[in-house]
């Protein structure tokens, strides 16, 4: 796998939760980690980002939220599941579209190997 240098940095915070933690807790346990990972390794980042929702011409805050919005070009959506599916990888790529970022990161903390949940995707 071959990324863009802010991807590979953040994947560098997540393999060392990763590899600190395991697999098998909340997401929400890994989301604070991870912030804490990206806070020591000085990358700016929001967490838990409103998305609003943009219907014709007005902006609807319909309660979306982005996990991580990492330096307004990279979103992060964090999962904590057995299998990771279809409407996964669409809640991500409709996030991007709505936040308008071109760049995302699906990463699921519940597998041995951290790699095996880590999925990409670009606008």
């Amino acid at each position: 796998m071959e990324f863009d240098q802010l991807s590979n940095r953040v994947i560098g915070c997540a393999l060392e939760v990763h590899r600190t933690l395991g697999p098998g807790l909340l997401e929400s346990t890994y989301e604070q980690c991870l912030s804490h990972e990206l806070s020591l390794s000085g990358i700016s980042f929001k967490l838990q980002q409103p998305v609003p929702v943009k219907y014709k011409d007005i902006k609807l805050d319909c309660g979306y939220r982005v996990d991580l919005l990492i330096g307004d070009e990279l979103i992060v959506e964090l999962k904590s599941v057995d299998k990771i599916t279809p409407i996964h990888k669409a809640q991500l790529l409709t996030y991007m579209k709505l936040s308008r970022v071109k760049v995302g990161l699906l990463i699921n903390f519940n597998v041995e190997i951290l790699k095996t949940g880590i999925k990409r995707f670009v606008l």
